[in-house]
């Protein structure tokens, strides 16, 4: 890799436009980068990292913030540069997210970030535009990522300081960076995951044999044990047990069938002896019962039915009578209370009410004197309300100028944010798909490790698959073979002994199908790494749309301007419905003015024509309150003697109907044979009670029945014989439930020998196969336990550590050659692979041999010139191993950023030769420093002046 060319503008310091040619620099291979502290030298750098990669190296790229603060706010921010990279020249051109002036309006909107790769010499294709392009391309053609380019190209002192004083965990974590060591820490949690994997698949086997044992030891009502014969044990006590159950079965059930026997004769004949016995004592209750009272009070209800019905009739006419005395006494009270005392009802009613109608005209005149009383008041009271509605519309007048203004100012913030709404959605949208994209990364990540397992399963099938079909070519020769004709490997017709099938053998078939599966395998991993680069370029691209500003932000500032701009819509309304307001408020008030002049008008005209109506009806009214008092009372006194009148016919007509009904009664009893009414009531019965009558008479008839045909039935069984039932019962129990007990005790004994020989057989397969598991258990144990240092690993090293330990023992090798020479032959470096204290992981201990006194020491007690050539070295050193490792393109051009100024005068010499080393082949190295000395030992090249207002490049050529 050379550069050729870089420019920058509004770029960190740089407020203006500025370029760097290398080509011009980088004539002699040397050149220096000089200027004050804080001048912006390091900036270049950074430039020419963000023009391949996107970012900056150390602190500086998690700021995020390369726009300079100086440069005018309508200057873009942009870095190009132009590099040749394996025999191909290309120019990047970047810029970062930035914000800028809005083209409309005030205030600013965010510029996104932009990138593009334009080929120039050595390469026909098209040009790149995409931002993950061109990242991507860049990567391809250099070889390495950017961790590795900032160590191996840009070479920042400090860094390699904190790597030499740091401890084991923290050079793991730069070296892994460097070397890309991530695969093997996946081979270790393989391991680990699969030991986890068999370990619990071993575990849930060994469980299932200890739950088999618990069992058949439940089955067989034992105790578990592993003592050796255990099983075969219970199952031959089990089987004693059914032979004795058997036999003790037959026994008891031939006893317990002859017991049933006597018992159920003897039942039969007590049964008999009892029906005898309770027929004779049914007759002679049925002979004693008074029967012939049963049949006479049966008679006499049936008889009295008609009466009781009839008789019901008076109580109903008699309570009519009740109620009409009763409506006859209130409706005289209530005449009473009128203050009448006459007894002509009927003539005082019609003249009553010919006295109300003479008063009709003068009720009318009442009512509109009380309808236009009221209307004073309502217009009273309407004129009050006028006036309070009058004050109120004044005071909204006065305050609505305020309240349009305020309306017009919401209205104009939400339509600014409706204007800004399109684009914070689109940021938004990028943030809401962070965590789902990441999800998604995750995913394809586990899918595209799967999927390279499976392919490299299908891969190393398919090899086996060829190389058992190659040991077994013969086999296939032989095969085609046919007698008389000639083989198709030596030539010969006669076959005297061809090789012959074997079981296991491959053949075409098996290659051919192997290798179909090898594709498909192979397909799958390409399609999920195809995933996975996609998930990876959806998350860029959220966080290119993000930029510098956090997804919760971005997100919080969208919602509240959409809910802002969704106000738009109602803010517009209010500010027309207030302007029409104002004008309708106007218009109503000049209206209430109106109707409040009409009001009082027209309340003075109706008091006058009130007072002279009311004179008029008080003349009239006489000792009433008003004349629709005197009216209504006339009317009341006429309508309740008309009522009284009619309750007094009404009370005589039922006492007629009550003593009709009695008479009609008595006739009923005497036509039913009884001396009176109360004879015929008191020989009447319920119809509940007649029916039981009826039913006691027909049982008493069929217990006579019964007791005689029974009687007849058994005329020949003594009633005064005795069985006794409880002693044969008690025999055939007995009998019984030995019986029973024994077929339960041989069904229990069959059960559970059938039981337990199942289990048996089940655990002793279980057992079997348990055996080849814990060898190959114990196996994948050991193996992960090495691999993950412990164990047999007495280096306690993991394989990850291995390999690290390996890539820096090649490092520490690189490096002190330029130590040893810088520090004129009294240190290098010395690694150690030998475990920490107390057992700790070792491997990366990296320690500094001093010639002087032949012992090793920590870098840590190096001072500050000294740790500076032990960094330098280092870094070169692992620039060195690096750039072999990733196998990337040659490294042309080489920075080394600061840390002269600790050194002496003859030191600087000797660092000064090995740099010129580094020129041999056409190399170009670079020196970033403010120290005076170096400024006399190389030509100024490049000088970095900080000006008032940002940094400025000053070009001065030797």
């Amino acid at each position: 890799m050379r550069l050729h060319r870089l420019e920058l503008t509004a770029f960190g310091p740089y407020p203006r436009p500025e370029s760097v040619d290398f080509d011009e620099l980088g004539a002699d291979g040397l050149f220096l980068l000089h200027g004050d502290t804080g001048a912006g030298k390091t900036t270049l750098l950074d430039a020419v990292a963000f023009a391949l990669f996107g970012r900056v190296p150390g602190a500086r790229g998690d700021v995020k913030k390369l726009r300079c603060e100086y440069a005018d706010p309508e200057v873009p921010t942009s870095v190009e540069l132009e590099l040749t990279v394996q025999s191909r020249r290309f120019r990047i051109v970047r810029s970062p997210e930035f914000d800028r002036p809005k083209k409309r309006g005030g205030g600013f909107t965010t510029q996104p970030a932009k990138a593009s790769l334009t080929w120039l010499e050595g390469w026909d294709g098209e040009g790149i535009t995409r931002i993950d392009d061109v990242a991507r391309a860049v990567e391809d053609m250099l070889g390495m990522s950017y961790e590795q380019f900032f160590q191996v190209v840009l070479l920042p002192q400090g860094e390699f300081a904190r790597f030499l004083r740091s401890d084991t965990a923290e050079r793991e974590v730069l070296l892994e960076k460097l070397f890309g060591t991530e695969r093997f820490l996946d081979v270790e949690k393989w391991f680990r995951d699969k030991r986890v994997v068999a370990g619990r698949v071993l575990e849930e086997r060994r469980q299932g044999a200890s739950e088999l044992m618990h069992r058949v030891a439940e089955a067989a009502g034992e105790e578990p044990s592993f003592e050796p014969g255990w099983l075969e044990s219970v199952l031959e006590r089990l089987s004693l047990a059914v032979q004795e159950a058997e036999a003790l079965s037959e026994e008891t059930a031939g006893v317990a069938d002859g017991a049933d026997a006597l018992l159920a004769q003897a039942r039969v004949h007590a049964d008999q002896i009892r029906r005898v016995r309770d027929a004779r004592e049914m007759l002679a209750r049925v002979e004693a019962a008074d029967s012939a009272s049963w049949f006479a009070e049966r008679d006499a209800a049936r008889r009295a039915i008609p009466v009781v019905p009839a008789f019901g009739e008076i109580a109903k006419f008699q309570q009519s009578y009740e109620f009409a005395v009763r409506d006859e006494t209130r409706a005289a009270e209530s005449l009473a209370r009128l203050g009448y005392s006459g007894s002509s009802l009927r003539e005082d009613a019609e003249r009553h009410r010919e006295e109300a109608g003479g008063l009709a005209e003068l009720a009318a005149e009442a009512e509109r004197q009380q309808a236009d009383v009221r209307k004073l008041s309502v217009l009273k009271n309407s004129s009050y309300q006028v006036e309070r509605r009058l004050l109120a519309l004044n005071t909204e007048l006065e305050v609505l100028p305020e309240r349009v203004a305020q309306c017009r100012a919401q209205l104009d913030a939400a339509a600014e944010a409706s204007a800004r709404l399109e684009g914070l959605k689109a940021r938004a949208d990028a943030a809401l798909a962070l965590p789902e994209a990441g999800e998604a990364l995750e995913r394809t990540k586990k899918e595209l490790h799967e999927a390279i397992d499976v392919h490299q399963k299908a891969k190393d099938v398919l090899q086996q698959v060829r190389h058992q079909r190659l040991e077994n070519m013969a086999i296939e020769l032989a095969a085609a073979l046919k007698r008389g004709k000639p083989c198709a490997v030596c030539g010969s017709s006669s076959h005297p002994a061809p090789a012959q099938p074997m079981l296991g053998g491959v053949d075409a078939a098996d290659e051919e199908e192997a290798a179909h599966d090898e594709q498909q395998a192979l397909d799958r991993r390409n399609e999920s790494e195809r995933a996975a680069h996609a998930a990876e370029l959806r998350i860029q691209a959220c966080w290119e749309a993000l930029g510098s500003d956090e997804p919760a932000f971005v997100v919080a500032e969208y919602r509240a301007a959409l809910e802002l701009a969704r106000t738009k819509s109602q803010r517009q309304n209010e500010f027309v419905g207030l302007e029409a307001k104002s004008r309708e408020l106007g218009a109503e008030k000049a209206k209430v003015e109106q109707d409040l002049v009409g009001l009082r008008t027209e309340h003075a005209s109706l008091v006058t024509v009130v007072s002279e109506r009311g004179a008029r009806l008080d003349k009239a009214r006489g000792e009433h309150e008003d004349v629709l008092t005197r009216r209504d009372h006339l009317l009341r006194l006429s309508k309740s003697l008309v009522e009284l009148a009619d309750r007094r016919a009404a009370r005589d007509a039922a006492l007629a109907r009550v003593e009709e009904q009695q008479a009609s009664v008595a006739a009923l009893a005497a036509d039913a044979g009884f001396p009176d009414v109360d004879a015929a009531l008191s020989a009447a019965r319920p119809a509940a009670k007649l029916q039981a009558l009826d039913e006691r008479i027909a049982a008493w008839e069929r217990a006579r029945a019964t007791a005689a045909a029974t009687l007849e039935e058994l005329a020949d069984v003594d009633p005064a014989a005795e069985v006794d039932l409880n002693e044969v019962t008690a025999q055939a129990s007995s009998a019984r439930a030995a019986a029973s007990s024994a077929a339960t005790g041989l069904a229990r004994a069959r059960a559970a020998l059938a039981r337990v020989g199942e289990l048996a057989a089940r655990l002793r397969a279980e057992w079997k196969s348990l055996e080849p598991l814990e060898a190959s258990y114990a196996e994948l144990a050991a193996l992960t336990d090495v691999i993950n240092g412990r164990g047999q690993n007495s280096k306690k090293m993991t394989l990850r550590s291995y390999v690290l330990a390996a890539r820096l023992e090649e490092v520490a090798v690189a490096a002190s050659a330029r130590l040893h020479r810088m520090s004129q032959g009294r240190y290098s470096f010395v690694h150690s692979d030998s475990a920490g204290a107390r057992g700790t992981r070792g491997g990366l201990n990296l320690d500094v041999l001093d010639d002087y006194s032949g012992r090793s020491r920590p870098a840590k007690t190096l001072s500050g010139g000294e740790s500076f050539l032990a960094s330098l070295s280092l870094a070169l050193g692992l620039a060195d191993v690096v750039a072999n490792e990733t196998g990337g393109a040659l490294l042309d051009t080489l920075f080394v950023d600061e840390g002269f100024g600790t050194l002496d005068s003859d030191t600087l010499d000797i660092v000064m030769n090995t740099l010129d080393e580094l020129r041999a082949g056409g190399r170009v190295v670079g020196l970033v420093s403010h120290v005076e000395e170096l400024r006399q030992r190389i030509p100024t090249r490049l000088r970095v002046r900080k000006a008032r207002s940002g940094s400025t490049l000053e070009v001065s050529l030797a």
